[in-house]
């Protein structure tokens, strides 16, 4: 499906800018006109992660004349693997900084807008008016449903992206000529049953192949050229080495861009649409969580617990908590684990971070360990407090 261009184009381009995209100039379907578009274009990348290294990297070498970033995170060595935006040096600096300085290297002539903050209900709408195009590098579904309420509210179309481990996806979302992402998910997954990929994993040049091809369909909706992944999920298996793409129709009982649209506004709160835990699993954590000291001290005082990681061997294999046993979260989810904990020892489970735990614990008080509790802040939070020496992840 064609679409018309979405930005006019510039003026002129000045002698350099000729010289710099030549490359583009002499492709027929690009050439002077499409060119004008790209540096006439604003461009907010959300996240300046995984995808938004590629994704703005390649916006800049392409000439897009304002690139936004927003990111509210700090570059980590665990992001190195994979976020290539940023390098060592960048340790500890704020993502939308480092993203920004490596922008201007690759193309000083782009003006590129720093939101180093968290994209929120209250920021959102603001941010997102400024721009003619969103480039989606979430990696929560929080911030998904946001961004796509958001861009439908606007009247804004956006490229989306998703990774994990070795599969990729990407569509381009616009209510006004095809579907928005609540066509394709009208409700989140349920809480913990799709892990995120600091809990999973994602194969860094998996980024490249999906934030690329983000770039390309952001290219193509500013220019007017080709046919856009408007009503369709291109899917991507990087095992197999095998695209392939799926229609998606615009859903006429959509609550968002539907025909009696429900959702007029924004959500009051993302997080709780979601559900970073079940019901059942924040019922559980009140008043059974303990801090990962308080778990050293259990341990120092030799108190008589049963401590279990619920993460998988992978992680487990990275970085453990002294003592502790390895029951992944799925035994606990068919059963098996619960023939493996002791009766006469109190449970005290881990994950990384808490939600994996919360979750299993749950369980594991239903199973009648009515004194059974859960560390919060999971492994991140005891190498923080406890052993800096150990590696994160």
């Amino acid at each position: 499906m064609s679409l018309p261009p979405l930005v006019e184009p510039a003026a002129e381009l000045t002698v350099d800018e000729v010289r710099r995209y030549s490359r583009h100039l002499i492709i027929p379907d690009v050439g002077m006109a499409g060119q004008k578009r790209l540096k006439n274009a604003k461009v907010l990348c959300v996240g300046a992660g995984g995808l938004g290294s590629p994704a703005l990297m390649y916006l800049a070498a392409a000439g897009v004349g304002t690139l936004g970033v927003i990111d509210f995170d700090v570059v980590d060595e665990s992001n190195l693997q994979r976020q290539i935006i940023h390098g060592q040096s960048d340790v500890g600096r704020p993502k939308a900084e480092s993203a920004a300085a490596t922008v201007r290297e690759i193309n000083p002539l782009v003006d590129v807008v720093i939101h180093n903050t968290a994209l929120t209900n209250d920021n959102v709408m603001e941010i997102f008016s400024g721009y003619d195009l969103i480039v989606d590098g979430t990696d929560n579904f929080a911030t998904r449903y946001m961004v796509n309420d958001a861009a439908v509210l606007l009247g804004k179309p956006y490229v989306w992206g998703s990774i994990y481990r070795f599969d990729g996806q990407a569509s381009v979302f616009w209510a006004e000529h095809g579907p928005c992402y609540r066509c394709l998910y009208p409700e989140p997954p349920p809480p913990g049953m799709v892990p995120s990929c600091a809990e999973g994993g994602v194969l860094g040049v998996l980024c490249a192949s999906i934030g690329s091809i983000q770039v390309n369909e952001a290219i193509k909706l500013l220019t007017g050229i080709g046919d856009p992944l408007v009503g369709r999920l291109m899917i991507y298996d990087a095992l197999e080495m095998k695209y392939r793409d799926v229609k998606v129709r615009k859903d006429p009982e959509c609550v968002l861009c539907g025909k009696n649209p429900t959702v007029t506004q924004l959500l009051d709160d993302y997080e709780a649409f979601c559900g970073a835990i079940s019901d059942e699993a924040a019922e559980a954590a009140t008043g059974s969580t303990i801090t990962a000291r308080e778990l050293k001290a259990m341990q120092d005082n030799g108190d008589d617990i049963f401590l279990v990681d619920v993460r998988e061997i992978n992680e487990y294999e990275i970085v453990s908590i002294p003592g502790a046993t390895l029951i992944p979260k799925g035994e606990f989810l068919n059963g098996s684990a619960l023939e493996k904990l002791p009766q006469d020892k109190r449970i005290v489970l881990h994950c990384k971070s808490g939600a994996r735990s919360a979750e299993a614990l749950a369980i594991v008080k239903n199973a009648g360990f009515s004194d059974a509790v859960h560390v919060g802040g999971g492994v991140l939070s005891w190498v923080k407090t406890v052993d800096p020496s150990l590696p994160s992840y």
